[in-house]
């Protein structure tokens, strides 16, 4: 349960990793695979997201993230508050359900 003045975070990772070489297409792969394990959800090619709950839980997985990262490429990382990231708009497309889940999920914790 959040701590009283905690609320739910989304941490966005945006990444743009090398795929040029044998090495570079394994570790863009082991990038991508260590978010899904660590519960991120894929909403575009190269943009994950995923749900924490209150400051302390972000900064526990930005500091796994940036103990991850290989010199060349571009990975960011946007932190917002769970009513912004509502409030985002889908131009074109729908909620995969993967997303239609996590806001699911997010009404169990």
């Amino acid at each position: 349960m959040a701590k009283e003045g905690e609320r739910y975070m989304r941490m966005l990772v945006f990444f743009d990793l090398p795929t040029l070489t044998k090495t570079d297409r394994r570790n863009a792969s082991r990038f991508r695979n260590f978010l899904v394990k660590d519960g991120y959800i894929m909403l575009q090619l190269s943009v994950y997201s995923r749900i924490c709950k209150g400051q302390d839980d972000v900064e526990k997985h930005a500091k796994r993230l940036k103990g991850l990262i290989c010199k060349e490429g571009s990975v960011r990382l946007l932190t917002v508050t769970e009513k912004q990231y509502a409030s985002m708009e889908i131009l074109v497309g729908t909620l995969k359900k993967e997303e239609e889940l996590g806001d699911k999920q997010l009404l169990l914790l």
